[in-house]
């Protein structure tokens, strides 16, 4: 059981009140999908978003919380940011960057501020689900509240 765990996401959103529940779920390290934890917590898998950390042609890091079962866009990423390219990280420089892991990568209460890119089509939705900073540890979170508390920016990344 990790119910007891703080990790700095669940900190940060404690520390500026902002309302979100925690949900806990079984997992599995060789299925770490949106899909798969979709279904572990029950939700909607649309409404389950996943974090891309991502690197510019001038070596800026974006970071990008999309739907779990789209794709990036690295054509609009570039795009929205003022890059002419974006890329996906090396997995092995995601915990130095970030301080999370693969599979339970937060977009909120990263080691660094990074620029935060929601996919707008999280505004459909009352609330989304993303990782709570490690695996197997999910937060239901209200997407506005999410841009406020990371400084995000609303847009279309997805293709």
């Amino acid at each position: 059981m990790t119910s007891h765990v703080k990790t700095n996401a669940i900190r940060m959103l404690e520390s500026k009140s902002i309302p979100h529940s925690i949900i806990e779920y079984e997992y599995n390290k060789d299925s770490l999908d949106a899909t798969t934890v979709a279904r572990n917590i029950g939700a909607p898998e649309e409404q389950v978003y996943k974090t891309l950390i991502t690197r510019s042609d001038r070596d800026e890091i974006f970071v990008f919380c999309i739907p779990g079962s789209s794709s990036i866009d690295f054509k609009k990423a570039a795009k929205i940011t003022g890059s002419k390219k974006i890329e996906m990280i090396h997995v092995k420089e995601l915990l130095p960057l970030t301080g999370y892991v693969r599979g339970g990568c937060s977009p909120i209460g990263m080691k660094k501020k990074y620029p935060l890119y929601i996919d707008e089509l999280s505004c459909l939705f009352d609330h989304i689900y993303v990782s709570a900073g490690i695996r197997g540890l999910q937060i239901k979170i209200n997407p506005h509240d999410l841009f406020r508390i990371c400084d995000g920016i609303f847009g279309d990344v997805t293709g």
